[in-house]
């Protein structure tokens, strides 16, 4: 067996790997062996098939297959020990073709490959990132504390309807003379006032009784013909012209009476005698609200680092060749207005894979088992918690091997780690400006 390696331009090259018979010879009499061991042929006994039968049939594809199997553990042998750093998989430019009855002199096959491109990369405090925090401050305590009386509240049924409150109502298309259409457009459902897309329609449905109707324009509340196809249960392309009156008639009203600040409602939040007072109940809120926009925090940080590093190491890549890559590897066909689209993004997702490796290797960081065990316990914890449940240790050690027992997700625990650690690297080698902002102003980017 031969290898030869060129580079071909810059940030390509490619692998020529020539295979004498001696190099798949065996492997091909192996397979065809243990075909011969297990095939069932009329006339014959099981095993008892002859050998040049069982060549003549099967030869050229178990060549086939022993050829492929060595030329990709040749390839990717050659390719770690020879320390290349490559960008997506070799692609197979051509080859010699394969032998249908018996081996050639020589086999030659050629990969096209695309190099990493080589880049210096030194974090330390003259670099500065931005670290948002959001401001749990009094008024967002207020609205998470309403929201929690709302949602652990008492419906009543009031007489006239507010600006909170929810419609149960009947809708009847109307004709020009404002008579229902018989066998026209009708429709039972629900109308949450406060989450209404229309000012319009807020303010008119603010102050109705039961059994009042109000007649409206269709395309006054509901612009979109999305908007119309939902609301009215019609066909999305009929819902693109319809544009009739449609009388609105209350059928009841709801309005959730909001749960009162006392030792029932902290009981049923987190357990007899855990919280005996507002102030403790809010100081809770404020811990829980800090810590869920903690992972926030976290994330826009990751983008901030990217966002920076992308702009001061513009990393050049084979984008030929990656597009070519990316369309070939793509499980569903992917077009070449869809692949210009999409390319960037990727690109882009692809530097910043290449600069958090160089982290990682510069900075010897790792990840090992125990340390990926723990973090999917806490995933498996936080799914539980979500449904008001803790999972006893012996199920949570069940769900954690099962999960774990799967690549993709094992992968993605791994990946999760590597990029917390690099992002703990930043934070410490690098100069952090914390800003405390609101609510709305960290949620604007």
């Amino acid at each position: 067996m031969e290898i030869v390696y060129n580079t071909t331009e810059e940030q390509l090259a490619e692998i020529h790997i020539r295979l004498q018979p001696a190099d798949y010879e065996n492997k091909v009499a192996q397979g065809l062996k243990k075909i011969q061991r297990k095939v069932q042929m009329p006339g014959f006994r099981p095993g008892k098939v002859p050998a040049g039968l069982i060549k003549k049939q099967y030869g050229a594809q178990v060549t086939a297959d022993e050829i492929n199997k060595l030329l990709q553990d040749e390839l990717y042998a050659y390719i770690e020990k020879q320390q290349i750093e490559i960008l997506g998989n070799p692609l197979p430019k051509h080859q010699t073709a394969l032998p249908s009855e018996g081996p050639a002199e020589t086999l030659d096959f050629y990969y096209e490959i695309g190099l990493a491109p080589q880049f210096d990369l030194k974090l330390d405090h003259t670099w500065t990132f931005q670290r948002k925090r959001v401001d749990v401050d009094a008024a967002l305590i207020d609205k998470y504390v309403a929201d929690v009386q709302r949602s652990y509240g008492t419906p009543v049924y009031p007489e006239v309807s507010g600006a909170e409150d929810v419609l149960y109502v009947d809708f009847n298309e109307l004709d020009a003379q404002g008579e229902i259409v018989p066998g026209g457009m009708f429709k039972s459902t629900s109308i949450n006032i406060a989450r209404h897309n229309s000012e319009l329609a807020k303010t008119q449905l603010v102050g109705l009784k039961k059994d009042q109707q109000l007649n409206f324009k269709a395309k006054d509340w509901y612009p979109t013909a999305i908007d119309c196809s939902v609301t009215f249960g019609i066909d999305k392309a009929a819902a693109e012209t319809f544009n009739a009156d449609v009388r609105l008639t209350v059928k009841s009203i709801s309005r959730m009476e909001p749960a009162a600040l006392n030792t029932e409602l902290f009981d049923r939040l987190y357990g007899a005698g855990t919280i005996t007072s507002e102030e403790g109940f809010r100081a809770k809120i404020k811990s829980e609200l800090e810590h869920m926009f903690e992972a926030d925090t976290d994330r826009f940080f990751k983008r901030e680092v990217e966002r920076a590093c992308l702009k001061k190491l513009p990393l050049n890549l084979p984008d030929a060749f990656l597009m070519r890559w990316v369309k070939a590897v793509n499980e569903k066909p992917l077009s070449d207005d869809e692949l210009q689209k999409e390319f960037p993004s990727y690109a882009d997702s692809l530097r910043w894979r290449l600069i958090e490796n160089r982290i990682v290797k510069d900075q010897q960081i790792t990840v090992n088992d125990d340390e990926v065990k723990q973090e999917a316990k806490a995933y498996i914890s936080a799914e539980f918690k979500k449904y008001g449940q803790v999972p006893g240790e012996d199920e949570l050690q069940k769900i954690c091997t099962d999960l774990l027992s799967k690549e993709k997700e094992s992968r993605r625990f791994y990946e999760a780690l590597y990029s917390k650690k690099v992002m703990d690297f930043v934070k410490g080698a690098c100069t952090i400006e914390e800003q405390v902002v609101s609510y709305d102003d960290f949620f604007k980017n």
